[in-house]
């Protein structure tokens, strides 16, 4: 067979087009679902789980892609996000870890009530403790990436709140069943429910208020619905504890070298940079507020001593609670405060 200049042009031509088609192929190896229950636009979507997707993808050069799905596109709801990356539903989701209250007793560590100074340091301890008390434990069957905390926990009303007795008979949405053991030492009603379902509850007065941090209540609109605002000086009232996770047989398929991509972009640095990012989002959300017009009060000063006095009670109700479930719970609290301190020292 006689090959001509035409013809053998023609099979390089083809030759390149597979080796460009195979080097696609090649290029895009995997692609990981991300799934979470805010909208796009909130902060948390845009300013660390994209933020984390985009780094993945850079790091890896186009071998992986993370397809992100807010707003719960893959069904179901908050609650069930745990077991769908448990089951291989989602690859990866963010998720509040009091949305299956007890599940994780020892996150709850993170959630005492004025506990909290530093959203940078408390990530940091609970990463740090995640590794050493809960990665093998009740974390055995997910794949953890990261591990943080939002800015302070503060308290959203209808009518103004200053006192713990001003609490007394309101409806309030609690994020985990350590605030609301909070809530109801208080008077208050608790009202469990995720994030997204709190505008409309709002709307409805099925509840009267809510306790979230600052940084999300622009993207629920909070400050349109509600007018009273009570934060507080010092320690955080409460926080509540997060976690970026995985499934575990998806990690575990995934090449040794794009393993490492994501373990370069997970871990202790990673849950840093969340907790100081949510954190860092709650002044523009406060300023919004105050814009708004809406009654801003801060707790402070010998005014603190009411709500600490009523902290006490739900401290010691958890201790003895882990110490019924065969966990040295004031432990786990001197541990935590000692690495904290040792971060901010």
């Amino acid at each position: 067979m006689t090959i001509t200049r035409k013809s053998f042009l023609n099979l390089v031509g083809a030759a390149a087009l597979a080796i460009g088609a195979g080097g696609a192929a090649q290029a895009q190896e995997v692609t990981l679902s991300l799934h979470q229950f805010l909208p796009a636009q909130a902060n948390v979507p845009k300013l660390i789980l994209d933020v984390w997707a985009d780094n993945v993808e850079a790091a890896s050069e186009g071998r992986i892609k993370v397809d992100r799905f807010p707003s719960m596109q893959l069904g179901g709801s908050p609650p069930e996000l745990m077991d769908q990356a448990i089951d291989g539903v989602a690859d990866i989701v963010w998720t509040v870890v009091g949305y299956t209250p007890g599940r994780f007793p020892s996150t709850e560590v993170f959630e005492m009530p004025f506990m909290m100074t530093n959203a940078k340091a408390m990530s940091s301890a609970y990463w740090q403790m995640f590794e050493k008390h809960m990665k093998d434990t009740e974390f055995k069957d997910v794949h953890i990436l990261g591990t943080w905390v939002h800015g302070p926990g503060m308290i959203h009303t209808s009518k103004e709140v200053s006192t713990p007795a001003d609490m007394d008979g309101l409806k309030i949405r609690g994020g985990s069943r350590t605030v609301n053991g909070l809530l109801d030492k208080m008077g208050a009603t608790p009202v469990g429910m995720p994030v997204p379902a709190i505008p409309e509850a709002l709307s409805k007065s099925v509840i009267d208020g809510t306790t979230i941090p600052w940084e999300v209540t622009a993207a629920l609109k909070i400050p349109e619905l509600v007018g009273n605002h009570t934060e507080f000086e010092g320690n955080a009232l409460y926080t509540l504890t997060f976690v970026l996770a995985m499934n575990k047989d998806r990690y575990a398929g995934l090449p040794a070298d794009l393993q490492k991509v994501i373990d370069d972009n997970s871990g202790l640095e990673f849950s840093i940079f969340a907790g100081g990012t949510m954190a860092g989002a709650d002044g523009p959300a406060r300023a919004a507020a105050a814009d708004n017009g809406n009654n801003i009060v801060t707790v402070s000063g010998a005014d603190l001593d009411a709500w600490h006095e009523v902290s006490k009670s739900v401290v010691a109700d958890w201790v003895a609670d882990m110490d019924s479930k065969g966990i040295d719970g004031q432990a786990l609290i001197d541990e935590a405060r000692a690495l904290m301190d040792a971060y901010e020292g």
